[in-house]
């Protein structure tokens, strides 16, 4: 890494209304340079990267690059001068093909007039090839893509034109083991080259695994900078939330009791088969399984959402038939989906009505809402998750990514699930709502509420469950106590490597 400091951000100030969002933020990265910023949801990262990229004008402060002051009122102005940002809200249009997205603006054409469609295909099959993502067809529409893999198109649209400085907000959350290995290759490439990578992440593994340096933000202020040598997670999580977390994953003194789901045989054709298994009340049952492995279509046909083909369902003892999310709800199951925005809420809905969705019956007469009784039930429930939000009436739009999650609870909470199936919880949540996630599920639990945990986390996975299922290829493998398994035995079993007792 070159000593030279290439960016430099002085003092800057921004405030959105009453809020303060960032204070006298002053940070420097060098040239070759892999720079985290971290801390917890609204300490302002995304901010400081805004105002980077030129999305948000600060109200006071200065940007210098390379020794020179710069002015970035624009997104263009900030491209102009080599920035490029990642965004966590993606900025593809759906309805044009991987080709256009990363070439828009740029497509080789004649007089402006006819575009060269070949070479442009070409060009984006060459910008995918030197990110490591060959198998993407650069003719294919952005809608019919995974989320992942529009991620993938995000960052081939930013590198398109060698940027001096690139910005990758939460760039992890929803790539698979192996997209993020070509990711970090990708970014290590960078560096190489002189390229400044400014990373922020929630998974602090990651930053610890891929970042030279770190800098910490606390409520819109910067805490500090540190090489990332020189601390651990336990001294990182200390400055992100301003004191100790002497226990991330909270122990539970209750013992489960009798079964309240229990599932036999299940299948559902061309995505999994056979898998029987069986969650207690007040116990943690944990589900890890690589990308594919077909955990969260087990989740989901459990719920109705895709209703099993073959197999049975029990429900405190009763044989249940769940052909809709509907049954499911009425059986006492609930289901808090892996992206929260796409199936977990309404974006353009208020709090209030979001954590009342699931369950209006309760809050009315007939045809007829009792406003007054739905604001008492969303607000209990608010409260007892510690959502943060000025007003019950405020869009969750609004809401930071830990809070947004806290309502995806709360709306499953209020509807009184005796089986909670909870996959991938704290996705793109910072580690203080990691923390009150986690307690939050010790209460359920020792309520007597059975949760299945689905995660991509091993540590989570292993911290939080009284026993681990381990899924691969649509087939369930393993079925471990928690004292029996280590992310090693996991992974075995995940990947189908045979270990030492001679087992897949």
């Amino acid at each position: 890494m070159s000593s030279d400091c290439f960016l430099s951000m002085q003092s800057i100030y921004k405030r959105f209304g009453g809020t303060v969002a960032l204070r006298d933020v002053s940070m420097s990265a060098s040239i070759g340079e892999i720079h985290a910023l971290v801390g917890e949801n609204g300490a302002g990262k995304s901010t400081l990267m805004n105002v980077l990229s030129g999305a948000v004008t600060p109200d006071s402060g200065r940007i210098v690059i390379g020794g020179a002051p710069v002015t970035m009122s624009t997104p263009h102005q900030a491209n102009r001068l080599g920035i490029r940002a990642v965004h966590q809200e993606f900025s593809l249009v759906p309805h044009l093909t991987i080709a256009e997205n990363i070439l828009m603006g740029r497509l080789p054409n004649s007089g402006g007039l006819w575009v060269h469609w070949r070479q442009a295909r070409s060009q984006a099959r060459t910008i995918l090839s030197g990110l490591g993502f060959t198998a993407l067809d650069a003719r294919t529409r952005v809608s019919r893509l995974s989320v992942s893999h529009q991620q993938v198109v995000e960052i081939a649209k930013a590198l398109a034109e060698k940027p001096r400085i690139l910005i990758l907000d939460e760039p992890s959350a929803v790539l698979s083991k192996d997209e993020l290995a070509l990711l970090f290759s990708l970014i290590r490439r960078l560096k190489a080259e002189g390229t400044l990578v400014l990373y922020i992440s929630h998974r602090l593994e990651e930053v610890f695994e891929i970042a030279d340096r770190i800098t910490v933000l606390r409520d819109g202020e910067v805490v500090g900078t540190v090489p990332t040598v020189s601390v651990s997670q336990d001294d990182l999580i200390r400055m992100m939330v301003g004191r100790s977390v002497e226990e991330i994953y909270p122990r539970r003194s209750v013992p489960p009791g009798e079964e309240v789901l229990c599932v036999e045989d299940l299948g559902r054709e061309g995505e999994f088969q056979k898998v029987t298994f069986s969650v207690r009340r007040g116990e943690v049952v944990g589900m890890f399984g690589l990308v594919g492995s077909g955990r969260t279509a087990v989740a989901r046909s459990i719920f109705g959402a895709e209703p099993a083909t073959s197999g049975r369902i029990s429900v405190q003892g009763k044989p249940v038939r769940l052909r809709s999310p509907r049954d499911a709800v009425n059986a006492g199951v609930s289901l808090v989906t892996e992206d929260r925005k796409r199936d977990g809420l309404v974006m353009s809905c208020s709090v209030r009505d979001n954590v009342s969705l699931a369950s209006l019956p309760r809050m009315g007469h007939g045809m007829f809402l009792d406003t007054a009784r739905q604001t008492v039930l969303v607000q209990e429930k608010v409260d007892a998750l510690a959502v943060r939000t000025a007003a019950l009436g405020r869009s969750v739009r609004t809401l930071s990514g830990g809070n947004q999650q806290k309502v995806v609870l709360a709306k499953w909470l209020l509807s009184q699930p005796k089986v909670l199936l909870l996959d991938e919880p704290t996705r793109g949540v910072d580690i203080g709502a990691k923390v009150e996630i986690y307690h939050l599920i010790n209460s359920l639990v020792e309520t007597g509420v059975g949760v299945l945990l689905i995660s991509s986390e091993m540590p989570e996975v292993l911290g939080m469950s009284d026993r681990i299922l381990v899924m691969r290829e649509g087939r369930l493998v393993g079925n471990l106590d928690r004292a029996e398994a280590n992310e090693e035995i996991l992974l075995q079993r995940a990947a189908g490597v045979i270990n030492s007792g001679g087992q897949t």
